[in-house]
Parts: C-alpha cells; sequence; structure tokens
C-alpha cells in the first residue's frame, strides 16, 4: 500500500521533514520500531540476505538485505552507545538500565576477557570481547573432584566488542569498571587465558583487590604441550599432564613450579628438560594466579568457559558467508549480538523506548 505524504525542505538551510515520518517514528531509514526490532532480531541469527527471506516467509515482510544492513548498522551504533553509558548518564535521573540490573542481581562479579579473529577489508583481525558477569557460589568441592562439580546460572551477563589494541581495550574495562561500581571490589574475579596483555590491563585498569584466575582448561593444553613434546602421542603422554594437571590443582602455581624444578634439576634428558623448562616460563609469568583449591573450596570457577562460548556464538555469526566487515561496521553489529547474547535486547529496546 503506497501511502501519501507531505513533504518539507527548507530553500535557505537545505533541512527537510516529512511529519507522517516523525509521527510513525521511522526515521530516516523510514522503518518503523516495531519493524527494527523485528529486523534486528532476525539478523542476529542469519545472514542479511537469509533475515530478508526469514522476514518475507514469516510475517510478509519486504525488506532487502541491504536496507536489513542499513537499519543493523544504525541500531548497531546507539547499542554501541548504549553499552558505553553515552546515551544516558549513570547520574540521569532514574539511572542506567543496565547499572540497575547489575546491581539488583545475586552473586560475585566475574569479568572475562578474550579475542576472536574477524575478516575485515583490510585482512584478519582480532575483535576484543569482554564479559561481566554475576553469579552465585556453587557447592564447594575438592581438588580431586574439580571435573564433577556444577557451576550456577549466571543472574546477568553484560557484554561489549571493539577491534582495538590492548591500551585502548584496558580503558574500556576500567570505564565499565567505574559505571559498575566496582574500582575497588574484593569480591571481583578476572577470568582469562595466560595472554601477557589481558593481565597487563587487568593490573592497571581493573580493582587492585580482584581475585585473578587463569583458566585451568589453558593451563592444561600447555601441559599436554609439554607431555607430547616428552613422550610423543599417546597414554603416557596423556597420563603425564593429567597427573601434573591434578597436582598442580591440588598445590597451587608456586609449590607445583618448585616441585617442577625438582623435575627439571634431576631430569638427564636433554629434551625432556626443555619442554619442562618451557612449560615453566609459562606457569612462572601466572604462578599468582593458580589458586585453583582455594577458589575450588568457596565455590568459585576456575575457567573461562563463558567468555569461550561468548566467543565462540557471536564469532560464528560474524563469519557467516565468509563476510568481509569494515571494522566500526563489525563493531556496531556486534554490539547488536552482544544484546542478544547476554539477553540484554529487551533491556535496550525499552530503554531506547523511554
Amino acid at each position: 500500500m503506497n501511502i501519501e505524504r507531505r513533504y518539507y525542505a527548507c530553500r535557505g538551510c537545505g533541512q527537510t521533514y516529512t511529519p507522517w515520518d516523525a509521527w510513525a517514528g521511522v526515521g530516516a531509514i523510514q522503518v518503523t520500531e516495531h519493524a527494527r526490532k523485528m529486523i534486528v532480531t532476525v539478523s542476529t541469527a542469519w545472514s542479511f540476505d537469509n533475515a530478508s527471506e526469514k522476514l518475507a516467509d514469516v510475517c510478509s515482510m519486504n525488506v532487502s538485505d541491504d536496507t536489513i544492513e542499513r537499519v543493523c548498522q544504525d541500531e548497531g551504533e546507539q547499542a554501541r552507545k548504549w553499552l558505553r553509558g553515552d546515551e544516558r548518564p549513570c547520574e540521569s535521573p532514574g539511572g542506567n538500565a543496565l547499572v540497575k540490573a547489575f546491581e539488583q542481581a545475586a552473586g560475585e562479579p566475574e569479568f572475562y576477557s578474550d579475542g576472536l579473529k574477524i575478516n575485515t577489508t583490510g585482512g584478519w583481525r582480532e575483535m576484543r570481547l569482554n564479559l561481566l558477569q554475576k553469579r552465585q557460589r556453587a557447592t564447594p568441592v575438592t581438588p580431586e573432584r574439580w571435573k564433577e562439580r556444577v557451576l550456577s546460572q549466571a543472574s546477568v551477563r553484560l557484554a561489549s566488542c571493539a577491534v582495538a589494541d590492548s591500551r585502548l581495550t584496558g580503558a574500556m574495562w576500567k570505564q565499565w569498571s567505574r559505571r559498575m561500581g566496582l574500582e575497588e571490589s574484593a569480591e571481583l574475579s578476572v577470568l582469562a587465558d595466560g595472554a601477557p596483555w589481558i593481565w597487563e590491563q587487568a593490573q592497571r585498569r581493573l580493582s587492585p583487590a580482584a581475585q585473578w584466575c587463569v583458566d585451568v582448561y589453558h593451563v592444561s593444553e600447555h601441559l599436554h604441550g609439554c607431555a607430547k613434546a616428552m613422550y610423543g602421542e599417546g597414554s603416557v603422554a596423556r597420563s603425564w599432564a593429567e597427573q601434573r594437571l591434578e597436582e598442580l590443582i591440588q598445590l597451587a602455581g608456586p609449590r607445583f613450579i618448585a616441585q617442577l624444578d625438582q623435575r627439571i634439576n634431576s631430569c638427564t634428558q636433554s629434551e625432556h628438560v626443555a619442554a619442562m623448562k618451557s612449560l615453566r616460563t609459562y606457569l612462572h609469568g601466572n604462578r599468582d594466579r593458580m589458586w585453583y583449591a582455594k577458589r575450588l573450596s568457596e565455590g568459585k570457577p576456575i575457567g573461562s568457559g563463558a567468555i569461550e562460548g561468548a566467543c565462540k556464538k557471536i564469532g560464528t555469526r560474524l563469519k557467516l558467508n565468509s563476510a568481509r566487515w569494515r571494522p566500526r561496521r563489525a563493531e556496531r553489529f556486534g554490539a547488536l549480538l552482544c544484546l542478544e547474547y547476554t539477553d540484554q535486547m529487551r533491556t535496550y529496546w525499552r530503554s531506547r523506548a523511554a
């Protein structure tokens, strides 16, 4: 159905105005608010061309993939600002919906960060993904039973992403920490892999009282790599790595490294010594982030599975159809994916309508 409407243009300044569009809330892209919600929802699950087909099949909405991308880019920029707090400062009447949701959620705060590779017009680049969540402590377990325990579900999740270097990423962490009132938090747990840049920025930007924990599964990979270098593939290598991991969880970083030093000093095989020294270098850099037995006794996580899952989910969508992104466009669409992954989309739309 075609609708005729008046269109005004000022000869002096060149500005234009269409009263009906303003009343209907269709904006410059001429898509209503409800249609924008549907377009964003469908496009976070399917590529833009497939989203166009799904919208036509499900609700008889004829929207080209170009229009869908334009809507997502426009809404993604708004979402990116909203996640940063630019749209509505915490000091404004009523506060920020994200801050309120985080404050009211039960549990203790956990912060994660990791990177995922995306294909850009300038080649493959790393997008830094950050995840902040709260969850209640799990039932305490002994080190021997660490694989059996079941962690609680997160009561609230927030996520953000950016194609940025470590310095700018750390600055975003600091801003986030300030907004959520975690600058001096002793309850905050910081969990990540052994990437030096993450821990360097965590030390500079996050609470000095925070508890640090290097992901136990990344440590396990290094142990298995060491075992493979010494014994090759097979059950002997697996058994050695699994035994050392159990010892590490029980003893914690400093004591395990001291034990590893004894193994190195008593070993006569040069290949084994080289492999264990390489392992020691990695472990020494993370020696104060491997208090696993203590965290297990307190019901706290020792793995970074939460951020690994987020990277996999968001990365899968960004790589559909071998997509190549301009970095800024990837960030905008990534903001929508972050909202979808953390179940904050409804909160975002309510805030936009307020």
